[in-house]
């Protein structure tokens, strides 16, 4: 993708001396060696590859077990049904039900099923499996696979643009906020980010047939929309390679193979007829409502967004063709291998991508998910496109007079280090700030859950865990003890609609509860009596309204036997906020209080956990 370096000036002419001459001769060797080291040697991939595998899974394993849920879409549509295929009970949402049926079971399934057997593996060896265990065990297989995916991008980066171009995408990868939130997050969005990114290095590769497949993964079982990223491999396929059988061929093996089982799997859990990919689009598409009933933002969302996940890696991918075409006119062009693809072609999954979502009204930070790999690596085609440029113009300056400037990659290696050290402080600034800021809902959970265990809670009453404003960023059902525990939704000043739990049926998923719309209309069905909680997690920031009371503060009904701190965003300094700066971030940033509270109702602790 960026140009490749060769002699940097036209041939000499009679006039001139041999020393130059010398100079240029030099010159072109070094740029030839640049060339070949731009094409790793098949072990010098599969140990470099080695080495981003370590590196990656290390990285993606402590988002697995640090990371909070930061979208409670995550939590009700995935985790919540997810459990209940597990344990049998469980939040649902109106898409799970029948008479909407836009989210696929068979989805649920490949998640759960290593879940499963990971309680089977512990129950034979006699040890309680803990629901929270579980969580996370998920958690970490999503890692895992991010990670493989991740690998295969990078070993067939260094085919298609060279070794130091991977390099350079694997360090923007690594100390990204972008990949700590979304590598281990249980959305089809993230499920999409890893067989995209699959089907794109696939592609790099050549492996076409393997790239079809993986496009359908990601649209079929994954998000729809991910289709969008499979447009520049068919447009090779089809028009430049005219490889129109492979194409279909390979279209409907991945129809039947993946969308029979999922069309037949969905149907029995919905008991009737159901494609979910092709009803979630109808709905998304072609219903007068719609998504945007949900919120809507302005343009400018997705570039701030874009820079507090991936800071200057965002802005430089947004300049990769720009750097390109400049590159093209200062740098002459080797001509490329016919094997490899135009730069216009490579380029075009990411940007066909942003064309899209940018303009839709109703933008979400899990709708880039799928193409944050590709920013990685259109920010590291930069920074080789101006090392590149570096070097020429500095050779150019000294006229190859200094022996250093004829050495490539010590003449340039500082603006690589620096792009990847200045962004690498910037991504984990970020990814402190949101654990420092906002990791209190899973810490308070983790507490219900040592609770729950304690022996001063009866095993066979059922426990009411209550939720007001903050049922957002409730993590999942996951972290309760048992199934004695239920979820409950007291009345705030939020106006939409919320889930409800599973019927208690066998056949509950293929059930029409009452009470569930498409328009997110108030269901008030939902509310809960506060004076029936046995507990309740609540944040105090010192801000009440009367349907949001500071329960905390109210002594005689409730008592907190946990309380953590948690970012108030309306009394913070927004930079400091968004990124974590030892000894000023505290001065520049207030704190709420996130508690967990027990009604003095019930005595089951007489001591604060």
């Amino acid at each position: 993708m960026a140009p490749k370096l060769r002699q940097r000036v036209s041939l000499p002419t009679k006039e001139e001396t041999p020393a130059k001459k010398r100079n240029e001769q030099n010159s072109f060797k070094t740029s030839e060696k640049s060339k070949n080291d731009s094409k790793p040697s098949s072990s010098t991939t599969d140990h470099s590859s080695d080495t981003a595998f370590r590196l990656l899974i290390a990285a993606r394993l402590i988002a697995a077990i640090t990371s909070y849920i930061s979208d409670c879409d995550e939590t009700y549509n995935y985790w919540e049904p997810g459990h209940y295929l597990l344990y049998g009970t469980g939040q649902q949402t109106w898409e799970y039900s029948p008479e909407y049926a836009l989210r696929s079971y068979t989805y649920l399934l490949i998640h759960m099923v290593p879940a499963k057997l990971y309680w089977y593996i512990l129950s034979f060896f006699h040890a309680e499996p803990n629901p929270m265990h579980i969580f996370y065990f998920v958690r970490c297989v999503l890692s895992f696979v991010c990670t493989i995916s991740e690998v295969y991008l990078y070993r067939n980066i260094g085919k298609e643009f060279g070794i130091h171009v991977a390099r350079i995408a694997l360090g923007f990868s690594l100390l990204s906020s972008g990949m700590y939130i979304s590598s281990a997050a249980f959305l089809p969005s993230s499920f999409s980010m890893c067989f995209s990114t699959a089907a794109i290095a696939a592609w790099f590769g050549h492996k076409y047939e393997l790239a079809i497949f993986y496009t359908a993964i990601s649209s079929l079982l994954g998000w729809p929309f991910a289709a969008l990223l499979g447009v520049p491999i068919a447009v090779d396929m089809l028009f430049r390679k005219r490889n129109w059988l492979t194409f279909f061929s390979w279209v409907i093996i991945s129809a039947i193979v993946i969308l029979g089982p999922m069309i037949y799997i969905d149907s029995m859990y919905y008991g009737k007829l159901t494609i979910a990919p092709l009803n979630l689009i109808m709905y998304n598409v072609f219903t007068d409502h719609g998504p945007d009933l949900y919120g809507t933002e302005p343009f400018s969302y997705y570039f701030m967004n874009g820079f507090l996940n991936f800071n200057f890696v965002f802005g430089w991918a947004m300049l990769t063709p720009a750097l390109i075409i400049l590159a093209h006119y200062f740098l002459p062009l080797e001509m490329r291998h016919p094997a490899q693809l135009p730069f216009w072609l490579s380029l075009a999954p990411l940007y066909l991508w942003f064309l899209v979502f940018f303009f839709q009204p109703h933008k979400e930070e899990r709708f880039l998910f799928p193409v944050y790999p590709l920013i990685c690596l259109h920010g590291a085609i930069t920074i080789d496109v101006v090392q590149k440029l570096y070097f020429h113009a500095k050779s150019k300056a000294f006229n190859y007079a200094v022996s250093i400037t004829n050495n490539y990659v010590k003449c340039t290696k500082y603006v690589m280090i620096f792009a990847i050290i200045i962004c690498g402080f910037f991504g984990l600034s970020r990814t402190y700030a949101l654990y420092n800021g906002y990791h209190a809902p899973m810490d308070i959970m983790a507490e219900v859950n040592k609770l729950g265990m304690s022996q001063n809670i009866p095993k066979d009453m059922e426990i009411n865990f209550c939720v007001g404003k903050e049922w957002h960023r409730f993590p999942s059902s996951f972290f309760f003890p048992s199934n004695n525990w239920k979820l409950r939704y007291i009345k705030s000043e939020f106006k939409g609609q919320l889930p409800q739990a599973y019927a208690q049926h066998e056949n509950a998923t293929s059930m029409i509860q009452p009470h569930f719309n498409d328009k997110n209309k108030e269901e008030p069905s939902r509310y809960f009596d506060v004076e029936k909680c046995h507990f309740m997690m609540d944040l105090d920031v010192g801000r009440i309204t009367k349907l949001e009371p500071n329960y905390s503060h109210k002594k005689g009904r409730f008592r907190i036997l946990k309380s953590v701190k948690f970012l108030d965003n309306l009394k913070s300094d927004p930079v400091y906020r968004a990124f974590y700066i030892p000894y000023m971030t505290e001065e520049n940033v207030a704190y709420g209080s996130y508690n967990l509270l027990q009604n003095n109702k019930y005595k089951f602790s007489e001591k604060k956990i």
